[in-house]
C-alpha cells in the first residue's frame, strides 16, 4: 500500500493541503498583528491630540491636573503625565512622537495597551492604559472634541480641516435633518445626548460606527466617522490568502507530478527506442510505484523479446543445419533404391530411411516443443500429481527401450502429491532419462521427492559425467559438447534440444534445473526443483 502511487499521491495531497492550511494560518495572523497594531495608532492618535491639546492650553498646574482629572472621568481611563525621558522608545516610535501621533503598545498576553501621546511644547508625555474600548470612550470623544471647537469660535469648519488630518475617519458638522433619524434618536439629540449610529458588515464600508453629538446650534449636530470597526479578515486579505494557497497548492502539485511525468517520458522514450529497433534500451528504474512496476515490466520484456529474436535466429541457423544431415541421407537412400533390384539391398536401404523419417520427426517435434516454450507462456494445467507414480512410469518406459544400461529408481513416499503440469514434467523426466542412457555405462537411477519445501526430480548416471566449464552451456539449444562424454557416445547423441526444453520447462514451472557429478554413480546427476504448492493467482 505505501508504494502505491495513488496513496502517495493522495497522502502528500492531504499534507500539501495542512501545510498550506498553516502557511496561510501564520500569515493571516501576521499580517493581522500589523494591521490590529497600525489600526490602534489610527484610532487612539487623534483622540489624544484633541487631548493633548487641551491640556497644552492649562495656564496653570492645578487648572491642568483639574482638567486631567476630568478628562479620566470622561474617558473612564487613568491619564496622567511622565516626563519625556522617563520611557525608552524605538526610533519609528520615536517618530511617530515627533508627527504628534500615538505610540500604542499592545500587550497580548494581558490584552492591554499602553498608550503615549507627546504634550505640545513640552517635555511631557500622556501616559494611559487601556483594558477596553466601549460606549464611554467613543461619546467622549465627541465631548473633546466639540471642547476643542469652543475655542474657535466662527473658525470651527478651519479647525476640524485641521484636526482631520490626525483622525482616520471624517469628522464634520452637518444639518441634522440631513442624517435620516428616527424620533427616538432626534429625542435624544435634543435632550443634548451624545449617541452612535452601527452600520453592520453588509454594507459597502463594511462594519462601522458614527458618533452623532449635538452643538450649541440646535440645527446642527457634530458627525465623527463611520469609524471602521476592524475586520479580522477583509476581502483583498482573504483574496491574496486565497491566490497564495493556491499558488502553493499548483507548486506543490506540479512537484508532485513532475517525478511520474519524467518517469512516464523515461518510458516512452524506450518504447520509442524498441519501435526503431533498438532492443538494447532499458528505462531506468529507481523507486517502487506503478510507474517503476511498469518500467520492470517493459525492461523484462525488452529482455524476453530480444532473447527470442535472438532464439530465432539461432534456431533458423540450427534447423537448418541439422535438417541438412538426414535430408541427405534419405536423398541418398532414395537414389540408392533406385540403382540396386538385390531385395535385401532394397530392404536395407528401406530401414535405413524409415529411420532417417523418424530422426526428422523426432527433430521437429523438439523443435515446435522448444519454440512453444521459449515464445511464450505455455498453458499449464497444474494439477495434483503422484511423484512416485510417475517416476515408476518413465522408469518402466526406458527399460522398454531394450537398451543396455540397468534402470534404477528411489520412489519418494507414495502419500507425496506436488503441484505439476503432469504432461510436460513426464516430458523431463523422458528427456533426462533418454540422455543418461545414451551416455551410462552401465546404470542410471530416477528418483523424485521433497527438499527444502521443494519438490524435486534427479536422473543420475554412472557416465563420463561433465566438465563443471560446459554446465551452463549444456541446456543452451542445438549445443554439443566435445569432450570424452560426447565421444563416449559416438553417434547416439540428439539433437542438443532436449536439456533446453527440460530448462524451459523448469523456467515456466518456476523452478530450477541443475547439473552436477553424481556423488553415488560418478556420473552427471540433473536435478529440477520446483515449488510444491503453486501459489494462488
Amino acid at each position: 500500500m505505501r508504494h502505491s502511487i495513488f496513496f502517495r499521491i493522495y497522502a502528500s495531497l492531504v499534507l500539501l493541503c495542512v501545510v498550506v492550511a498553516l502557511i496561510a494560518y501564520l500569515l493571516v495572523q501576521g499580517v493581522n498583528y500589523k494591521r490590529a497594531q497600525a489600526y490602534r495608532e489610527e484610532m487612539a492618535a487623534g483622540v489624544f491630540y484633541i487631548i493633548t491639546q487641551g491640556i497644552a492650553r492649562q495656564t496653570s498646574a492645578q487648572t491642568r491636573q483639574n482638567w486631567l482629572d476630568d478628562a479620566s472621568i470622561l474617558l473612564n481611563l487613568p491619564l496622567k503625565l511622565v516626563p519625556n525621558d522617563s520611557i525608552e522608545f524605538s526610533r519609528r516610535e520615536q517618530e511617530l512622537l515627533e508627527h504628534e501621533k500615538s505610540v500604542v503598545r499592545y500587550n497580548s498576553d494581558k490584552i492591554q495597551a499602553d498608550i503615549y501621546t507627546k504634550v505640545p511644547n513640552e517635555n511631557l508625555l500622556l501616559a494611559t492604559r487601556v483594558d477596553k474600548a466601549g460606549e464611554q470612550q467613543i461619546k467622549a470623544m465627541a465631548v473633546f472634541m466639540l471642547d476643542d471647537l469652543v475655542y474657535y469660535p466662527g473658525q470651527e469648519q478651519k479647525r476640524l480641516k485641521e484636526i482631520r488630518q490626525h483622525f482616520p475617519y471624517p469628522i464634520s458638522i452637518q444639518p441634522v435633518s440631513k442624517l435620516g433619524l428616527d424620533i427616538d434618536q432626534l429625542s435624544r439629540i435634543r435632550r443634548k445626548e451624545v449617541i452612535m449610529l452601527l452600520r453592520d458588515g453588509a454594507s459597502s464600508t463594511g462594519a462601522n460606527i458614527s458618533v452623532v453629538s449635538p452643538t450649541g446650534n440646535g440645527n446642527e449636530v457634530l458627525v465623527m466617522g463611520p469609524i471602521p470597526m476592524f475586520n479580522w479578515l477583509p476581502f483583498h486579505l482573504f483574496a491574496s490568502v486565497t491566490l497564495i494557497g493556491l499558488l502553493l497548492i499548483s507548486l506543490g502539485v506540479y512537484s508532485l507530478i513532475l517525478p511520474l511525468e519524467r518517469k512516464i517520458r523515461l518510458v516512452r522514450n524506450g518504447l520509442n527506442q524498441v519501435r526503431t529497433g533498438n532492443l538494447d534500451a532499458r528505462v531506468q528504474v529507481d523507486g517502487e510505484d506503478e510507474i517503476d512496476t511498469l518500467a520492470l515490466s517493459f525492461n523484462g520484456m525488452a529482455e524476453h523479446i530480444k532473447r527470442l529474436i535472438e532464439a530465432q535466429r539461432e534456431l533458423t541457423r540450427a534447423v537448418s543445419h541439422e535438417l541438412r544431415t538426414p535430408v541427405a541421407r534419405v536423398r541418398f537412400g532414395v537414389e540408392m533404391l533406385a540403382d540396386t533390384d538385390d531385395y535385401e539391398s532394397r530392404l536395407e536401404q528401406q530401414l535405413m530411411i524409415d529411420k532417417d523419417i523418424e530422426a526428422l520427426n523426432t527433430l521437429i517435434d523438439e523443435i515446435l516443443t522448444y519454440a512453444k516454450l521459449e515464445q511464450g507462456t505455455p498453458s499449464l494445467n497444474f494439477e495434483e500429481v503422484a511423484l512416485y507414480k510417475l517416476v515408476r512410469q518413465v522408469a518402466e518406459e526406458t527399460r522398454n527401450l531394450g537398451l543396455e544400461p540397468q534402470v534404477l529408481t528411489l520412489e519418494p513416499d507414495h502419500e507425496l502429491l506436488v503441484s505439476a503440469e503432469k504432461l510436460y514434467l513426464h516430458r523431463v523426466m523422458q528427456n533426462l532419462a533418454g540422455n543418461a542412457m545414451r551416455y551410462a555405462n552401465r546404470k542410471i537411477r530416477i528418483s523424485g521427492g521433497v527438499e527444502n519445501g521443494k519438490a524435486y526430480i534427479c536422473v543420475e548416471d554412472d557416465g563420463p559425467g561433465i566438465p563443471e566449464k560446459d554446465r551452463e552451456k549444456i541446456f543452451e539449444p542445438f549445443s554439443r559438447l566435445d569432450d570424452s562424454r560426447t565421444r563416449a557416445a559416438g553417434s547416439a547423441g540428439g539433437y542438443g534440444l532436449g536439456l533446453s526444453i527440460v530448462s524451459r520447462i523448469a523456467f515456466w514451472f518456476g523452478g530450477h534445473i541443475s547439473v552436477d557429478q553424481s556423488p553415488d554413480l560418478g556420473g552427471a546427476r540433473f536435478k529440477m526443483s520446483w515449488p510444491v504448492k503453486r501459489p494462488r493467482t
